[in-house]
């Protein structure tokens, strides 16, 4: 039987797979796969632990995704996230330090920038990698690294 954590991250990549991500492990990642592609349990730099996902648009890192278990209040988590988005390693391509679009979610809520996300809506809500490049080059995010 899946622990409540294991349910959360399975509800977030059916989320995620459904605004258009490939998700994947660190073993598989191919960042051609798709526009954007989401990477479980990235090992940032030395001290900032493991991103639960690392976003990735047009290869380069742009957002990390928290993940807790079902149930779980999401106030506060933002902290967490918002670490993991300065513990990219250099030698990485990012479209600006530290990431950008930063969440947390349970895959039943999610929180973006402190805002709540209808339940019901999920990851999903959040824009698709399309409309984050889009974002990301409009506002001309990508002059860093």
């Amino acid at each position: 039987m899946a622990t409540p954590e294991q349910r959360a991250r399975e509800v977030i990549d059916r989320l995620l797979h459904a605004a258009g991500w490939v998700v994947c492990d660190m073993g598989e990642v191919n960042l051609s796969a798709a526009r954007g592609v989401a990477i479980r349990e990235f090992q940032l730099q030395p001290g900032f632990g493991a991103a639960d996902y690392l976003l990735y648009v047009a290869g380069k890192a742009c957002g990390v995704i928290e993940a807790k278990k079902f149930g779980t209040t999401l106030t506060g988590v933002e902290l967490q996230s918002g670490r993991y988005s300065k513990g990219m390693p250099a030698s990485l391509p990012a479209w600006r330090r530290p990431l950008p679009f930063l969440f947390e979610s349970t895959g039943e809520e999610t929180l973006s920038g402190g805002r709540s996300v209808r339940s019901d809506a999920g990851v999903a809500s959040r824009p698709p990698p399309f409309a984050i490049a889009r974002a990301l080059t409009e506002r001309t995010l990508g002059k860093g690294n």
